[in-house]
């Protein structure tokens, strides 16, 4: 087998039910990481195994695993002690919250715990616990949620295991045309119609805000260099506050009359802007040849 360890990093995610398991694996997607959820323990070796002769590119591997398993959820202790044989390196991740805390979110979510059985709700609660002492005790990581909320806990995650080089924030900056309607998924919506429009211009009307001719008219006009600065100054502390709120995606759309010269032209040249600053902005231009 492979020796995926070396270039993949491997998190196996556990803790009581109700402690946030599903808000951690949303948080490491957005992160980069690739979520196998609720798998059988006794096919962590294999998946690791798969994505090493398959995927070898994965670099963030997460497997996520309790006590819905049931009967393959003893297996994870086997399944941990043979990834260490095979000299996998990997991490536990161990998500924990008071019963009083995990009592308050199954009541409202009306579920009963998944060992509860005819019992009560405390008596699932209490049986889980003691299956999984001696994982919290081998955990690497431990986070107590009992007082986090769904954003205290994404951060905390994130801070954990984010990664310098990852994906971040995704910054889409799209061009539109007014006149084919307002994105619905825009975060913040600019308007350049204020500068003069390359349409009137014959040789220019054909041509699109992607064209040199296109961009260095919009660029070159009264106002264009100042909005753009000025914009793109006015975005760093919304854009770093997305990020402090575990907010992973975001559209900035800038529209003109029909989507083709200017919204294109301030478009690129606004995603530009923001990469000199070190953000990761794509372009996508909506409306270009709807006309």
């Amino acid at each position: 087998m492979t020796a995926v360890g070396e270039t993949t990093e491997i998190l196996v995610i556990t803790g009581m039910s109700g402690a946030g398991r599903s808000t951690a694996g949303k948080v490491l997607e957005d992160l980069g990481w690739y979520l196998v959820d609720n798998l059988p323990p006794a096919l962590i070796s294999s998946l690791v195994d798969l994505v090493s002769q398959t995927a070898p590119e994965v670099g963030h591997l997460a497997v996520a695993v309790d006590v819905r398993g049931r009967q393959f959820f003893s297996a994870l202790h086997h399944a941990l002690e043979q990834l260490a044989a095979q000299g996998i390196g990997h991490r536990l991740l161990f998500l924990d919250a008071e019963d009083a805390a995990l009592v308050r979110r199954f009541e409202s979510v009306r579920r009963p715990h998944p060992l509860q059985g005819e019992g009560r709700l405390l008596d699932g609660i209490q049986r889980e616990r003691e299956l999984l002492t001696e994982l919290r005790g081998r955990a690497d990581t431990v986070i107590d949620t009992s007082h986090l909320n769904v954003h205290q806990l994404s951060a905390k995650v994130a801070q954990a295991f984010g990664d310098a080089g990852g994906p971040g924030l995704r910054l889409t900056v799209m061009s539109f045309g007014f006149k084919y309607g307002l994105p619905l998924d825009a975060d913040h919506v600019a308007d350049v119609r204020f500068l003069p429009n390359p349409f009137w211009i014959p040789e220019l009307r054909p041509r699109t805000g992607l064209d040199s001719p296109v961009r260095d008219y919009v660029l070159t006009q009264d106002g264009a260099k100042e909005f753009l600065e000025g914009y793109a100054q006015t975005l760093q502390p919304v854009l770093a506050g997305y990020v402090r709120e575990n907010k992973r995606y975001a559209t900035i759309a800038i529209g003109c009359t029909g989507g083709k010269h200017r919204s294109v032209a301030m478009c690129e040249a606004l995603a530009r802007m923001l990469g000199d600053t070190g953000v990761r902005a794509t372009t996508v231009h909506r409306d270009l040849g709807r006309e």
